[in-house]
């Protein structure tokens, strides 16, 4: 517990550094405690520390760790920030929040058509592959458009664009053009920034940190 609470009360002071440096208010960040691989009893203590936001890769995952975590705590939100297959649309919507990784529009059409079903609508950031890289998900820079205007045609809360920018490499200039792509769109909501970079994030505009090693430690 005291190790958890350390590393929330340091990622947060981080932010707020970062936000007030940039001349940000620090309440407009949010913190996204990336707890993929993690049991409960590692999520736990960050629970009873206050964090109240969590990020999980894959849909089972989630389904079998959540629920139970969620019943005992119903003000936690839980985002999705992994890939989503078209096929899981409907697990997702009555599952999580917020889901981060919508690049497609066949996915588009599909969370549309869960969200209409469950009565129910989940907020979705774009995912943007702003490095051009061919194994990461996201849509091309020059597809986003399109993808914009057929998520908000289909009546899916636009909270935002997502990136993950490439690894080993300055993330700043990516993170720069996140922006200003969110800004020519007018969107929002900007979720870039992980335990590596996440200041560096939060100064250029980043609205939605995901951070996981800086807050449960190395994985195994």
């Amino acid at each position: 517990m005291d190790d958890a609470s350390a590393r929330l009360e340091d990622v947060r002071a981080r932010i707020a550094r970062a936000a007030k440096t940039a001349g940000r208010d620090p309440a407009g960040v949010t913190l996204i405690a990336v707890s993929k691989t993690q049991g409960a009893d590692a999520i736990a203590p960050l629970i009873a520390a206050g964090q109240r936001v969590f990020g999980e890769n894959r849909v089972q995952e989630a389904a079998e760790k959540w629920p139970q975590l969620r019943a005992a705590h119903p003000d936690v939100r839980l985002h999705l920030i992994g890939r989503l297959q078209s096929n899981k649309a409907d697990e997702a919507v009555a599952l999580f929040d917020a889901i981060h990784s919508v690049d497609r529009p066949s996915l588009v059409a599909a969370l549309a058509k869960a969200m209409d079903k469950a009565g129910r609508r989940t907020d979705c950031f774009l995912q943007v592959n702003i490095g051009d890289e061919p194994q990461k998900g996201g849509c091309a820079v020059a597809d986003l458009p399109a993808l914009i205007e057929a998520a908000r045609t289909a009546g899916l809360p636009v909270a935002g664009l997502m990136c993950l920018p490439p690894a080993d490499v300055e993330p700043a200039p990516y993170f720069a053009l996140m922006a200003k792509l969110a800004r020519r769109h007018g969107v929002a909501g900007l979720s870039m920034g992980m335990s590596a970079d996440y200041e560096t994030a939060v100064a250029i505009g980043a609205t939605h940190v995901r951070v996981g090693t800086a807050l449960f430690g190395a994985r195994d």
